[in-house]
């Protein structure tokens, strides 16, 4: 019984020991199959990479595109509200020292000036009133509408638009040297309101096409212009007039029929140095005020705008 029990057990670990290696192939089989399936899998992964990538491309390249149609309908809702505020749609030129401006704005002060000069010189209620306030009638001895009349006289002579070729006052006579310097006068009076209308018109076609442009740096150059010059011109008047006065004639004029004599030329005694005084005074206040409109209009033309 002993013998027959020992074989048996013998079958049983070799039987045992062939389904293990058995059982290990087929692991090794299956581990081997997962394997390759992996591998093809990885493979198929690869070749689909490319079209994964372009669609991904395309759906950044789409989303973009509705960011960027999003961008513009805002733009347009925003610039069409900023339209019915007066804002501007273009940016605005910050360059302010160029070539152009500088000339633009040099036109513009010689409009400003010549301009002031004109309207001072129509300007007779500041001569009416320093009848009054100087005492030309108790100093003359004339009536109030004797002296308007005279002065009257003188004033049309020196426009253009009245078209008067002799000067001739109703009270008063008239020397050969006084005729001569009243002459000189009146071309500079006249050489003055053709300016004003040259000057004018070229600062006007100079600041639309500007302001086409968007570029408003001649205002602000033009304001500083018209604000230092008459601010030291001012100061030089008001400082010595007298000196100021007599260096301004022989600027202008290379002669000395500017010196009247109260007997051959009466006139002289109705036009006293305060009132020229006056009239420099009301010319430089037009001239900051030509300052003050000029750099106004610079800061509403360079308002800030939305992009």
């Amino acid at each position: 019984m002993c013998a027959a029990a020992i074989p048996k057990k013998r079958n049983v670990t070799l039987e045992s020991k062939d389904k293990m290696n058995r059982g290990r192939s087929e692991e090794e089989r299956r581990i081997r199959t997962i394997q390759k399936e992996q591998g093809r899998r990885a493979a198929g992964q690869m070749e689909r990479e490319p079209g994964r990538r372009a669609a991904r491309q395309t759906e950044k390249e789409r989303s973009r595109r509705a960011e960027r149609q999003m961008e513009k309908e805002q733009r347009r809702k925003i610039e069409r509200r900023m339209k019915k505020r007066g804002y501007s749609r273009y940016p605005v030129r910050r360059r302010v020292l160029s070539p152009s401006n500088l000339l633009l704005a040099f036109i513009g002060f010689l409009f400003i000036f010549s301009f002031s000069v004109v309207l001072v010189l129509n300007l007779r209620t500041i001569y009416y009133f320093d009848i009054r306030y100087l005492q030309i009638e108790q100093t003359t001895g004339l009536t109030e509408e004797t002296i308007r009349e005279n002065y009257d006289a003188l004033i049309d002579y020196n426009l253009i638009t009245k078209h008067v070729r002799e000067l001739e006052f109703p009270d008063f006579p008239m020397s050969e040297h006084g005729r001569i310097h009243f002459a000189e006068v009146k071309n500079i009076f006249v050489m003055i309101q053709i300016l004003c209308m040259v000057s004018g018109a070229l600062l006007l076609a100079g600041l639309i096409k500007k302001f086409f442009r968007r570029d408003y740096g001649s205002l602000k150059l033009m304001s500083v212009m018209t604000f230092c010059i008459p601010t030291v011109l001012g100061v030089l008047a008001v400082w010595n007039w007298d000196a100021f006065f007599v260096r301004f004639h022989e600027l202008f004029f290379d002669n000395d029929y500017w010196i009247f004599d109260p007997v051959t030329d009466p006139v002289i005694t109705i036009l006293p140095d305060a009132f020229f005084f006056h009239c420099a005074a009301a010319i430089i206040l037009f001239l900051l005020l030509g300052c003050i409109i000029t750099g106004a209009l610079y800061r509403i033309a360079t308002r800030k705008y939305v992009s």
